[in-house]
């Protein structure tokens, strides 16, 4: 695999990509987090099903809350571009509309 580069990544990169990763998981988990109380009971439901969604919808705002500032601060202190071919790149950004057309 000549060519590819380095090995490890710089730790702004890294520490990058985890909050980005961080930030892509949240809604992921929401989704779980929001599902447990229908799977965990028949038709009963009970006022604690109400305070643990509320509680699950309050800890998510909190998260984004958390993570937003970190993720607007590494993307401003960035200097250097993402390498070419990047996972992490946004689709399309390059410009061309791809095998869809105008959407």
């Amino acid at each position: 695999m000549p060519g590819q580069g380095p090995l490890f990544l710089a730790r702004a990169v890294y520490r990058r990509r985890r909050l980005r990763d961080a930030a892509r998981l949240l809604p992921v988990l929401g989704l779980v987090l929001f599902a447990l109380p229908a799977l965990g009971r028949g038709a009963t439901r009970s006022g604690g099903d109400a305070v643990f969604l509320f509680l699950v919808w309050a800890g998510l705002i909190a998260a984004a809350l958390v993570l937003a500032p970190h993720l607007v601060r590494s993307e401003r202190d960035s200097d250097a571009p993402l390498p070419e071919g990047d996972a992490g790149a946004e689709p399309g950004a390059s410009g061309d509309k791809g095998a869809g057309g105008n959407r």
